[in-house]
């Protein structure tokens, strides 16, 4: 618990940093204007696309008969773009995943590294390759997960908690392994994740409960700002892009603490077993003797085969008898 604790304080200090702050800019550009040209050039048309979609399901005219007839007359109106949001926001979250992955983690472990385990071998068990085999994994699965669980999130107690377990599950696959991927082998690398897998596991659910609760909120009351949308969304991605560099850091500090403990045990030689001992009954009493080391013969002696054994002792004749 201090480990996690002392990485955690350390990654709060970490994202003041002149470097931090400097590499956070990229993903930010290109995540921001990313939105701002998706936005501008296909919200109107995917608007429109989903309303006609929802006109011509019956379920969805019932509900909005339903919603005026208790007089929320004008809500029918941002179903459309609810729904757009739920569909859009995911999506965009993934993607500014991998793209802090791909330009601020690497660059954020170095630094870590250098001014905390400046001692700490970079054995790059793992190749990029590798790394983005396993992130675009983790996202597909993380994906789907989100499209099945996407009705439930109209449940609002569900909307609280299924989105940071899911965000939380990913953050923790794609940080947790980038985190280790430029210093530790395999093996080390399934013995941290052996060995601390729940502190591991905690960071990523609360980076996933820090990344899911702006948007949680946002659809939960999304009536009230579906028209600024195009706006929101920026500004959501950027405020994940800030959430990721910290649980990027958090992840760093610990994860390069535990496979430095990790290394430190596996070149620890085991201790060596006490010497095998006699106890041999002499008279009532014990004694300790240290075993009898073999005689082993070489050079010539060695072919006459082992030595025989000394043959007992006669035992003396009787005495004779006398008459």
């Amino acid at each position: 618990m201090s480990m996690l604790l002392n990485s955690f304080w350390r990654a709060v200090i970490y994202c003041a940093h002149p470097r931090v702050v400097a590499l956070s800019l990229l993903p930010i550009l290109i995540m921001g204007g990313l939105s701002l040209t998706l936005g501008y050039f296909f919200w109107d048309d995917a608007l429109l696309a989903v309303r006609s979609e929802l006109q011509s399901s019956d379920m969805v005219n019932a509900m909005i008969f339903w919603l005026q007839g208790i007089g929320m007359k004008n809500l029918h109106q941002f179903i459309a773009a609810m729904l757009l949001l739920f569909l859009v926001v995911p999506l965009m979250v993934i993607v500014t995943l991998l793209v802090v992955a791909w330009s601020m983690t690497p660059s954020i472990v170095t630094l870590v590294a250098t001014r905390r385990f400046a001692k700490l071998e970079r054995k790059k068990g793992v190749s990029k390759m590798d790394g983005i085999l396993w992130a675009l994994g983790s996202s597909g699965l993380a994906g789907v997960a989100l499209l099945v669980s996407l009705p439930l999130w109209l449940v609002p107690p569900l909307i609280l908690l299924l989105p940071p377990l899911i965000w939380g599950w990913l953050t923790f696959r794609v940080m947790a392994y980038d985190a280790l991927a430029g210093h530790a082998t395999r093996e080390e690398m399934a013995q941290v994740f052996t060995q601390y897998q729940g502190p591991l596991v905690a960071i990523g659910m609360i980076s996933g409960y820090l990344l899911a609760v702006v948007p949680s909120l946002l659809w939960a009351f999304s009536a009230m700002y579906v028209g600024m949308a195009p706006i929101l969304v920026p500004a959501t991605i950027c405020s994940y892009i800030l959430m990721f560099a910290f649980a990027s850091l958090w992840f760093a500090h610990y994860g390069l603490a535990a496979l430095e403990i990790v290394r430190k045990k596996n070149a620890t030689p085991p201790p060596t077993p006490p010497p095998m001992v006699q106890t041999m009954q002499l008279q009532g009493t014990f004694q300790v003797t240290p075993p009898v080391p073999a005689v082993l013969l070489t050079g010539p002696a060695a072919a006459l085969g082992p030595m025989p054994k000394p043959a007992p002792a006669a035992a003396p004749p009787a005495p004779a008898k006398t008459t």
